[in-house]
């Protein structure tokens, strides 16, 4: 597929949407090639090469049964029916923390990647949190991914690194960096 002269033509019929717990399940095969995808392609989320598809399949059913009990958000990026990224916001539900919550697993297709879909995915879910009244938004990413260019472009903020945080696919420890975006600040 060549890549459109512009973002707005490529994502011209592109729509981002939260899905309820059914609608995940009706999506859970598109779901789990993207984040079989994600992982292949060098998305540090969670899990280590090879990903199988069943450890795929088991991560998003725990996504449905926490948007079942309301303590997730699904938000997904598609056009014409096709899954291109993800992202989701777990709103923290400590009494004294009602305006906090965590932006995590942001995905986007190896196919769609550098086209700014990352940038709509996080202003939406930045969308969503407000709808919740979080104002308060924390993230971790793998120190020197990619990833970390995007979230400073982003507002969002580094508030340190922990060393030793994740093993990679050799057993390596690596570092992760914390960062956070104060909503209430923003329009």
């Amino acid at each position: 597929m060549p890549f459109p002269t512009t973002y707005a033509q490529f994502f011209l019929a592109m729509t981002i949407r939260q899905l309820s717990a059914p609608e995940a399940r009706q999506h859970l095969p598109s779901l789990v090639d993207l984040l079989v995808d994600s992982v292949n392609n060098g998305s540090s989320v969670g899990f280590l090469l090879p990903l199988a598809p069943a450890e795929a399949a088991d991560y998003w059913q725990g996504v449905v049964e926490a948007i079942e009990t309301q303590q997730r958000v699904l938000l997904v990026a598609e056009e014409d029916g096709q899954l291109l990224g993800t992202v989701q916001l777990d709103p923290v539900h400590k009494t004294n923390a009602p305006h906090r919550a965590e932006v995590c697993k942001l995905l986007v297709h190896s196919r769609h990647r550098r086209l700014g879909l990352g940038r709509q995915l996080l202003q939406a879910v930045e969308a969503a949190a407000r709808e919740l009244h979080r104002t308060t938004l924390v993230l971790d990413t793998r120190l020197g991914d990619v990833s970390e260019q995007l979230y400073q472009s982003q507002g969002y903020a580094r508030a340190g690194e922990i060393p030793e945080f994740v093993r990679n696919e050799k057993g390596e420890l690596q570092a992760t960096v914390v960062y956070y975006k104060l909503l209430s600040a923003q329009p």
